[in-house]
């Protein structure tokens, strides 16, 4: 596909959100290690379930941060990409707004573009989408 020209914005993950997860982790491992700690101190099998219970919390939480960072927005000048889907203005019918924040960009070959809330800066991406798309009908 030929270039979408020079980029203008990118729309990553909010703060808040990584803070949310990263928080989570933290605790979880604490929580993890705490819990072997008193395994091997009171030998009783119900701390090491519990502890392997707060290991796969850690483990599923970091792998969320870890896929996170592809969740990136690309506004271009003709165009956005997002997780290695480029479309141009023309390409794009409109978009929709759920009520968590979401955009689902609509694409003329009738699929959909899903963007999620997390990303910062999701009503500056609406107001480009539609001035954009209005202009190229």
């Amino acid at each position: 596909m030929a270039p979408i020209g020079k980029l203008i914005r990118v729309h990553s993950v909010s703060a808040a959100s990584v803070q949310r997860a990263a928080i989570v982790a933290v605790i979880s491992f604490i929580f993890f290690l705490v819990m072997l700690f008193v395994f091997y101190i009171r030998a009783q099998f119900g701390y090491f379930m519990l502890s392997s219970a707060f290991l796969v919390v850690y483990l599923f939480t970091m792998v969320g941060l870890w896929l996170q960072k592809r969740n990136v927005l690309n506004v271009y000048e003709n165009g956005l990409s997002y997780r290695g889907t480029t479309l141009r203005w023309n390409d794009i019918d409109g978009f929709e707004t759920d009520d968590r924040g979401a955009i689902a960009i609509i694409v003329k070959k009738g699929e959909r573009l899903r963007i999620p809330s997390s990303l910062v800066g999701l009503d500056d991406v609406g107001r480009i989408i539609r001035s954009n798309v209005s202009t190229n009908k």
